[in-house]
C-alpha cells in the first residue's frame, strides 16, 4: 500500500455495497410494512405481503416460460393490478420490462414488440383482438398473456399466477447499470425511439421524488396518469417506498376521479394538463363534495396558471409542476415553493407555479446553454436549449446509437425545448425546439402526421405543428395545400388521419391554403404557422 492511500484503500466495497435498483424498494416496504394496504383496485384489496406474494408468483410464472435476465416482456395495459405488478415481477428476474402506450395502433404495437425483441406479451382484454392482428410480424414472441379476458391461445394470467408458489431462482447478480425497462416515446420521428432506463436512473428519481415531493405511510395514490408513462412518472416505485397506497383506475374521467378522491381518502395524484382541466371545469353535479388537501403532480405540457389557481382556490388542493422526459427518468425539475410565495396574490402565485422550477437535488447538473454552448443570463427573457447531464440521464436509445449520439453532445443531454431562466433560477419553458406536440400529455410526432395525410390523393402539401388548445393543452393543426383541381373538406382530412392513427394524433384543426411559408432553402416554416398565419389561410 501507498503511503499516500488511505488504509481502507485495499478493502473490498462490492461485499458491503448493493446497487441502486428500485427492488430495494420492495424488500424494505415487504418488511416494514406487511399488513399496510398496498393496492386498492376496484373491488379488490391487497396488504404489502399480498401484493409481493402475487409478484413473487408471477416471477415464478414468467421463468418457467423461459423468461431471464436480459430478456424483454412487453405490456399493454391501462391502470389495473397486473399492469402495476410487472414493474416487480419482470425486473427481479433481471429481465427488461417494455410498457405500451395502449391508445396507440396495432401497426405501432407491431414495430414496438418486434423491436424490443419481447420474448413474451401481456395484454388487456381491449387489445387482445389488435394483437391476434399482427401476430404473424412478431418473430420474437414465444408467449401471449391475457391480463384480463380470454381468447384462444392466450395464457390466461390470474390462472398462471396462481398455479405458481412464489419461488423464484433470483439471478446471481443484478447490476444498477443493469436495463430495468424500455420506454417507447415518439419523439419527432414517425417510428418510436426506445427509451433504455436502468436501474440506477429509476432508484435515482425516485429518492429524487420522495426529498421534493414528500410522501408516508398512511398516503393514498391516485394512478389518473397511465402507468406506461415514462413508467407512472416513477410512482409505480414511489408510492411503494413510502409505504403508501395504490388505488388503480384504469378510466380517467372527472366523476370517477373525485368518488375515489372522497372514498379512498385520496391524498395524491399525477395528472397530465388535460386531466386537470377536466376536474377544474368539472360542474358542480359531477364534482360533489370534493374534499381539499390533495397533492397534484403535473407534467407533460405547462398547465395554464388559470387551471392552477381554479383547483388551489375552488379545490384547495395543491399543485406542483415538475419538468421531465423519459429520456431522463423523467423528472429534472421541480416547481419548488419558496416560503415568499406565500404572501403572494393567488394569481401571481399560479403564474410562477407554471414555471418549470429547479433542479431536483437528485437529477444532475440543468443549464440553459445558447446555441455558442454558453449558459443564457439569468433575466427571464434569453431563450436557449435545456440541457442535462447526471445520473437521471437515460443509458440511451435501444439499438439505435446514431440517435443517442445526436441528443448527446459534450457530455450533455440535449432535451430540444426552449426556455428561459428567471431572475430567481426558475427555467419557465417557452416553446420546443422540436416539432412534437405534447397533446394530453402524450408525445404527437408532426413528421408522422403529415407523413399519413400525403397519403391523401387529394393533398399535395401539407404541414402539422401544434396550436393551443382549451382541454388538452395543445393539438395537431394541418395546414393543406391541395392538388391543382383536387377538393377536400376539413372532415375529410380528419377522417382520413383518424382511421390510420392512433386517434389523439388526427388534427383537431385543417386549414387549406394556397402555399406555405418557406425559407429560401425549401424549409417550412412552422413558426409563421402556429401564428395563425390569417394572411395565408383560404376563407
Amino acid at each position: 500500500m501507498s503511503p499516500c492511500q488511505p488504509w481502507y484503500a485495499d478493502l473490498d466495497w462490492r461485499h458491503v455495497e448493493t446497487p441502486l435498483t428500485p427492488l430495494e424498494f420492495k424488500r424494505r416496504s415487504g418488511r416494514l410494512y406487511p399488513n399496510r394496504e398496498a393496492v386498492v383496485d376496484r373491488e379488490r384489496r391487497l396488504t404489502y405481503a399480498q401484493f409481493f406474494d402475487r409478484c413473487d408468483r408471477w416471477s415464478a410464472a414468467l421463468q418457467q416460460l423461459g423468461v431471464g435476465p436480459g430478456d424483454r416482456v412487453a405490456y399493454i395495459a391501462p391502470n389495473i393490478l397486473p399492469q402495476l405488478e410487472s414493474f416487480y415481477a419482470v425486473p427481479q428476474l433481471g429481465a427488461v420490462l417494455v410498457p405500451i402506450n395502449y391508445r396507440l395502433t396495432a401497426d405501432d404495437f407491431a414495430y414496438i414488440i418486434d423491436h424490443s425483441g419481447a420474448k413474451v406479451v401481456c395484454a388487456d382484454a381491449d387489445y387482445l383482438a389488435a394483437v391476434d392482428s399482427i401476430r404473424p410480424q412478431l418473430k420474437s414472441v414465444q408467449h401471449f398473456v391475457a391480463l384480463q379476458g380470454q381468447a384462444g391461445g392466450w395464457l390466461d394470467y390470474e390462472r398462471t399466477l396462481t398455479a405458481h408458489e412464489p419461488v423464484f431462482a433470483p439471478p446471481p447478480d443484478i447490476s444498477e447499470h443493469d436495463l430495468l425497462t424500455i420506454n417507447y416515446t415518439s419523439g419527432t420521428t414517425a417510428r418510436p425511439k426506445g427509451v433504455m432506463i436502468t436501474h440506477r436512473n429509476a432508484w435515482i428519481n425516485v429518492v429524487g421524488t420522495l426529498i421534493h415531493l414528500t410522501m408516508r405511510p398512511g398516503d393514498r395514490y391516485l394512478w389518473t396518469l397511465p402507468m406506461f408513462h415514462a413508467n407512472g412518472w416513477s410512482y409505480v416505485w414511489v408510492v411503494t417506498a413510502a409505504g403508501a397506497t395504490h388505488i388503480c383506475l384504469p378510466k380517467v374521467e372527472p366523476s370517477a376521479v373525485f368518488k375515489l378522491v372522497r372514498d379512498e381518502h385520496v391524498t395524491w395524484m399525477s395528472a397530465a394538463p388535460t386531466v386537470l382541466i377536466g376536474l377544474a371545469n368539472a360542474p358542480p353535479q359531477v364534482r360533489g363534495e370534493v374534499p381539499p388537501g390533495v397533492h397534484v403532480v403535473t407534467a407533460g405540457a405547462p398547465p395554464a396558471a388559470a387551471t392552477i389557481e381554479r383547483l388551489e382556490g375552488d379545490l384547495g388542493w395543491e399543485v406542483t409542476q415538475v419538468y421531465g422526459l423519459t429520456e431522463t427518468s423523467p423528472f429534472i425539475t421541480v416547481c419548488e415553493p419558496l416560503p415568499e410565495h406565500a404572501a403572494l396574490a393567488p394569481e401571481d402565485r399560479a403564474i410562477i407555479k407554471a414555471h418549470q422550477g429547479v433542479e431536483l437535488i437528485t437529477s444532475g447538473d440543468l443549464r440553459v446553454f445558447n446555441d455558442e454552448g454558453t449558459e443564457v443570463p439569468h433575466d427571464g427573457a434569453t431563450l436557449g436549449e435545456i440541457v442535462v447531464r447526471g445520473n437521471a440521464v437515460m443509458a440511451g436509445y435501444y439499438r439505435d446509437p446514431e440517435a443517442t449520439r445526436k441528443v448527446t453532445i459534450d457530455g450533455w443531454f440535449h432535451t430540444g425545448d426552449a426556455a428561459v431562466v428567471q431572475p430567481d433560477g426558475y427555467v419557465d419553458i417557452r416553446d420546443r425546439i422540436k416539432d412534437v406536440i405534447i397533446s394530453g400529455g402524450e408525445n404527437i410526432s408532426s413528421i408522422e402526421v403529415e407523413g399519413v395525410l400525403l397519403r391523401h390523393p387529394a393533398v399535395q402539401e401539407v404541414a402539422v405543428v401544434g396550436m393551443p388548445h382549451e382541454k388538452w393543452g395543445e393539438a395537431p393543426h394541418a395546414f393543406v395545400v391541395l392538388k391543382p383541381g383536387a377538393s377536400a373538406t376539413e372532415h375529410e382530412i380528419r377522417e382520413f388521419a383518424r382511421g390510420r392513427l392512433a386517434h389523439f394524433k388526427a388534427p383537431q384543426w385543417v386549414s387549406f391554403v394556397r402555399e406555405l411559408p418557406k425559407t429560401a432553402t425549401g424549409k417550412i416554416q412552422k413558426f409563421v404557422l402556429r401564428k395563425g398565419a390569417p394572411a395565408i389561410v383560404r376563407q
